[in-house]
């Protein structure tokens, strides 16, 4: 048969181009082209990709059943235990779905022995290297771009908690984070922003407040909230930490 011929009858699908690639005496099987993805278990099949959050401890799988289940959650541990990550992967789980319209992350800006005054730019310049560490839980979960464009909406709010003074946060996944830099009198004044439709997580570790011991509030409020009923406080120990081993061993001895 000729070339041309044999080309003839390809286009008018004589022929399968497959069957003649390679060895000429090899004859390959037909491709069914009518087979499709979506016509063979589609419904055991998730079409888009989601990070789902699992626990890797028991205390941390008791924190995310108390933020499905409560309104407002406190959660206490050391650091590396996945307090402020989880807390904020909640959040962002809250917005994608609809169940809240913004989600409110804000910080207490106290000075670790480092002083900030130094620093180039204006108020917010000065405080973005204290509210860091929550854009990196958000950019963990979603991308930059995608929270630079729900920031400018007004989707997500950071902010310190200076801020917050005044305020009614309906309709809000709110995050406290750090809690153990605030006074009593702060998280009093946190406490009370918490709106209608809302959930709020405070989170902080009681041992590593850069405030004087009789100043932090975080641990007299927690002993307090705990006989209220329709708030959780989760306690995270040294098991729950999820960091390198080291860190466990390092806050078992230090």
């Amino acid at each position: 048969m000729s070339k041309r011929a044999t080309k003839r009858q390809l286009r008018e699908g004589a022929f399968d181009a497959g069957q003649f690639e390679g060895n000429d005496k090899v004859r390959r099987l037909p491709v069914d082209r009518g087979w499709s993805p979506l016509a063979h278990h589609n419904d055991d099949r998730e079409q888009a990709y989601l990070k789902t959050i699992k626990a890797k401890s028991p205390g941390q799988q008791e924190l995310i059943e108390a933020i499905d289940s409560k309104n407002l959650v406190m959660a206490l541990g050391p650091a590396g235990t996945g307090k402020t990550y989880l807390a904020i992967a909640k959040a962002v789980e809250a917005l994608e779905s609809g169940r809240v319209g913004r989600i409110v992350l804000s910080r207490p800006a106290v000075e670790a022995g480092e002083s900030i005054g130094f620093l180039p730019g204006d108020a917010e310049d000065k405080l973005a290297p204290y509210l860091r560490p929550l854009y990196d839980a958000l950019s963990d979960r979603l991308s930059m771009k995608r929270v630079r464009a729900l920031m400018a909406e007004g989707a997500i709010e950071i902010a310190p908690v200076g801020f917050m003074r005044g305020r009614t946060l309906n309709n809000a996944f709110v995050v406290i984070d750090e809690a153990q830099n605030c006074t009593y009198v702060q998280l009093k004044m946190l406490l009370t922003r918490l709106g209608w439709h809302s959930t709020m997580v405070v989170t902080g570790d009681p041992n590593q407040s850069d405030l004087l011991p009789e100043l932090s509030g975080l641990g007299p409020v927690a002993e307090r909230l705990e006989e209220v009923g329709n708030i959780a406080v989760v306690r995270l120990a040294e098991r729950d930490i999820v960091r390198h081993p080291l860190v466990a061993e390092m806050l078992g001895v230090l």
